[in-house]
């Protein structure tokens, strides 16, 4: 059994927690990984209860990601900013094709191509000032299963998004 759960991901000076939008879960999220230029990605180790990502990147002024880690199998990514507006995406298509199939509901009932993910993508990091690597999420973005790990393949979609390394 893998990790389920979630991380949340945004740029402030201040601990994300401190966010109106997050009182609901504020006691739930932990610090997971502080990067430089202030990112940092919160986690919570369950079914998302995160509420409206969209009033979390207005409060803040800045743009914002949500992804929920189904077993380390897939992701489902939900990015938001005050601007451009909210997107969905997955990472792991086929593995998240699994899940959805009992349902009677396929990819693109509720996710972007990974065509259109990259193009809101770009928009995304140009207003979170960050310089996005188109052929390397478009590359992420079309994985059909994690390698070893979903978890490894939001790192890897934070990365192309431009979201710099570790802090040191």
């Amino acid at each position: 059994m893998g990790f389920s759960g979630y991380y949340v991901v945004g740029r402030s000076g201040q601990p994300l927690t401190e966010q109106g939008a997050l009182a609901g879960v504020r006691g739930n999220l932990t610090l997971y990984q502080q990067r430089a230029d202030g990112w940092q990605i919160w986690q919570h180790p369950s079914e998302p209860d995160i509420g409206d990502m969209g009033a979390l990147a207005r409060s803040m002024g800045a743009p914002v990601l949500f992804g929920f880690v189904m077993d380390s199998d897939c992701v489902v990514v939900e990015a938001a900013a005050p601007d451009s507006g909210s997107w969905y995406a997955c990472l792991a298509r086929e593995a998240m094709a699994g899940y959805l199939g009992t349902s009677g509901m396929v990819l693109d009932d509720l996710f972007l191509t990974a065509e259109d993910a990259v193009r809101r993508a770009a928009e995304w990091a140009e207003e979170a000032g960050t310089t996005m690597a188109a052929e390397a999420l478009k590359g992420v973005l079309c994985a059909k299963r994690p390698e070893p790990f979903a978890e490894e393949l939001f790192f890897r979609f934070l990365d192309g998004l431009g979201i710099p390394g570790l802090s040191e």
